[in-house]
């Protein structure tokens, strides 16, 4: 079993940053590619309450299907936006790294360093 899992995008330079800085650093880092190998609804909010946040909070706007979809609609429920990232994990925040001390969005990518130094 791994030390760290990260859900990673390897087009994202913050998430290849972030994958170079656990490895660096010796961690057994397993990686999920996680548009190839969309979280659950229940994954997303096992992650959500590890990172202590709401489901907007981790929620990609840029560059995804945010307002196609509709999702910057204050209206829609908890379950609603959890229920778009399963099925659209282009509009999840990248990357999330899940350790042995904690979980973070590692947005801005040097967060990476507090969860490996916690």
């Amino acid at each position: 079993m791994s030390d760290y899992t990260i859900w990673h995008n390897p087009k994202c330079s913050t998430s290849r940053f972030v994958l170079q800085a656990l490895q660096d650093a010796g961690a057994d880092v397993a990686v999920r590619d996680y548009q190839q190998q969309p979280p659950s609804a229940d994954e997303l909010r096992d992650a959500l309450k590890r990172l202590g946040i709401g489901p907007r909070d981790l929620l990609r706007r840029r560059n995804t299907p945010f307002d196609d979809l509709g999702l910057g609609d204050p209206a829609l429920s908890d379950d609603a936006l959890i229920a778009a990232m399963a099925d659209h994990p282009a509009v999840i925040e990248r990357p999330v790294v899940f350790g042995p001390t904690g979980a973070r969005l590692c947005r801005p990518k040097e967060t990476v360093f507090d969860l490996l130094s916690a």
